[in-house]
């Protein structure tokens, strides 16, 4: 069978690990749909009064934060106004005001050493933030702004990667972990070895390296990936 482990929103965890931005962190640590309490902040309502469309649009934000969306950008992905999308972004930076500090410290920092880091050492080197360029000046701070987190995100699954490797022959099982895909993890696991491996890969992958948040993952089983999906 296929155990198929996926981080529930890592990046987003990363984030708030690396901001220490305490609205976020709580927010993880209460379990909290991370998206409905962004919306409630946000849109300034109780969490039980936030609609669909409201979470949707609060998700975006929480994703574009980590890829530095601009308010045309983000007006495009929701097809709202740019003047709509800005209040979005504001609202949103003005409620996890250390997410904030976090963005503009780490352009700042990036132009004076020229490159940024991940939470294991990784270093990306940005020039393109000495461009006279703007757009490729602002493709440079988009890059600052993310590396450290989506860059941190895969520092913590190629440590699982290699911890779940090494404890799976430490344990003399036959089954295999196989694929990586983003955030996930795929193990082909022999059915007589089914529960030590979901609460091995579990273990490993939610303790692997230590975060202000709790990491998570989830777990599904299958037949084929279809069905783990």
């Amino acid at each position: 069978m296929l155990v198929d482990a996926d981080y529930s929103q890592i990046e987003l965890r990363v984030l708030a690990h690396i901001s220490n931005d305490p609205k976020l962190i709580e927010a993880f640590y209460n379990n909290e749909d991370i998206h409905t309490k962004t919306a409630s902040q946000v849109f300034k309502i109780p969490i039980d009064e936030v609609t669909p469309l409201m979470r949707s649009r609060a998700k975006a934000v929480n994703f574009g934060i980590i890829y530095g969306i601009s308010d045309y950008g983000l007006s495009r992905d929701l097809n709202i106004s740019r003047k709509e999308a800005k209040q979005y972004i504001d609202s949103y930076l003005n409620n996890y005001d250390k997410v904030k500090d976090y963005m503009e410290s780490i352009v700042d920092r990036c132009k004076q050493v020229g490159y940024v880091e991940t939470i294991l050492n990784r270093r990306r080197y940005v020039p393109e933030l000495q461009s006279r360029n703007f757009n490729i000046r602002s493709f440079g701070e988009r890059i600052a702004m993310n590396t450290p987190i989506q860059g941190s995100a895969a520092d913590i699954i190629k440590v699982a990667m290699v911890r779940i490797f090494d404890e799976l022959n430490k344990r003399g099982l036959r089954s295999k972990l196989i694929l990586q895909v983003h955030d996930e993890l795929i193990i082909e696991t022999h059915k007589d070895e089914l529960e030590q491996v979901k609460n091995l890969v579990k273990d490993v992958m939610e303790n692997c390296i230590k975060l202000n948040v709790p990491l998570k993952v989830d777990l599904k089983v299958g037949d084929n990936w279809y069905e783990a999906k």
